[in-house]
């Protein structure tokens, strides 16, 4: 908030905000997670393959090329299913954008997880999924998105 004597005095730096683009790479009523490595921050929790958006990249063309990288596909990027913006306690934010993705080519290969995995939608809730996309989980498990 500025101050009230000099509205024109700096805000106070609130959390870093990240922009990521994720994917919901689907295959016959099946969708790709990822397990993030023991090594890497919020460990062993699941996530949506994707990641940060860099400058000048619109969020489809930094998620072809996290697929790409993470995953070893060429992923014809579908519509935007939706968009979330979490603040974690430790004081990160992200801003995610989750895309449909239904077609791609080339063999998934783990380039980086601890583990991927097809599941099922409505099996999503039995996995410890990163804090941001627990509300998209439910939602998925529940038909309401894809």
């Amino acid at each position: 908030m500025p101050d009230a004597q000099n509205p024109t005095a700096p805000r106070p730096a609130g959390p870093a905000l990240r922009f990521v683009a994720a994917a919901l790479i689907v295959r016959g009523g099946e969708v790709l997670i990822g397990q993030r490595r023991p090594d890497q921050p919020m460990a062993s929790q699941w996530e949506f393959p994707g990641g940060k958006i860099e400058a000048g990249e619109s969020p489809e063309q930094a998620l072809a090329r996290e697929l790409e990288e993470e995953l070893g596909i060429h992923a014809v990027i579908g519509p935007r299913v939706t968009h979330i913006r979490h603040n974690y306690r430790h004081g990160g934010a992200v801003d995610l954008q989750f895309f449909a993705v239904h077609e791609f080519s080339g063999e998934v290969q783990n380039r980086i997880y601890h583990e991927v995995r097809w599941t099922k939608l409505e099996d999503l809730p039995s996995f410890d999924f990163l804090a941001a996309d627990r509300g998209l989980i439910r939602d998925l498990a529940d038909g309401k998105l894809l």
